[in-house]
């Protein structure tokens, strides 16, 4: 049954809807609930609470189509993003794809939670068109992998140039032979510990769940090959916590694991 009412000029009664902003903290509790990844439901947080900025807190079954539009309008044309640098490019049109995703996501969940119509059905999708990546040719990795080994050539008044060895060398040639043989997202790579790694046959597995970092929860077993497994294999060979299952398989300083963001 819809509890919505109109009153004499035809508009929909508000009584059954809640304020915008408290309306999204309702949905990311819904979709907290569901088994979201955190780090999706941070991104449901920013564009939303973004968009609140814009639109003010009336209730949500106020909004119509032609807010929508504006408001997707505005990101296009008008809205400069804060970058550091001073970078005042306009948004991209994946990023203007994925806040309409995301307002599409919250009016689904409030035609539900509201029973009212959802004025996302009349907002057209941002056009996007996806881009093919292009792999890295045979020149290219090995040229990664020997940035991995050594630092850029020092130039000194008296002495003949020369690079030394980096530190990290070891972890940084299996992080990219590892990340170019499985394919993995770098919010699965961040979550994988010593023991989600088999040696002898290079297996991998991406644990179920949020602690996985799986899209959608759903865990899988990757293989590596010969040369990416030897690599991972000496980078372990060569830490203290190399043998301890629970350790990240991946760290940065004082043996913390890595997180999607540093490791981009």
């Amino acid at each position: 049954m819809n509890h919505s009412t109109s009153n004499s000029n035809g508009n929909r009664s508000t009584s059954n809807s809640l304020p915008l902003r408290t309306a999204i903290t309702g949905f990311l509790n819904y979709k907290t609930a569901e088994g979201l990844s955190q780090r999706s439901v941070d991104s449901y947080k920013r564009i939303l609470e973004q968009w609140a900025e814009y639109a003010g807190n009336k209730k949500v079954n106020q909004f119509t189509d032609h807010d929508l539009n504006a408001y997707l309008v505005y990101m296009r044309t008008e809205y400069v993003p804060r970058r550091f640098g001073g970078d005042t490019r306009v948004l991209s049109p994946k990023s203007l794809r994925n806040i309409w995703i995301t307002m599409c996501a919250f009016f689904t969940w409030a035609k539900g939670e509201f029973r009212m119509e959802n004025p996302m059905k009349s907002v057209p999708a941002p056009r996007f068109q996806k881009v093919d990546v292009e792999p890295f040719t045979q020149e290219e990795i090995t040229r990664m992998l020997k940035a991995c080994t050594y630092s850029r050539e020092a130039e000194t008044f008296m002495r003949r140039k020369f690079a030394m060895r980096r530190p990290t060398a070891s972890r940084d040639q299996a992080i990219i032979l590892t990340l170019l043989d499985s394919g993995i997202r770098a919010s699965e790579f961040s979550s994988l510990r010593v023991g989600d790694f088999e040696a002898k046959r290079g297996k991998l597995e991406i644990r179920h769940g949020a602690e996985g970092g799986a899209k959608g929860g759903k865990g899988r077993v990757v293989y590596l090959g010969k040369t990416a497994r030897h690599a991972l294999w000496r980078h372990l060979a060569e830490r203290e916590d190399g043998q301890q299952a629970d350790a990240p398989l991946f760290t940065v300083r004082r043996g913390r694991a890595f997180n999607p963001s540093t490791l981009i």
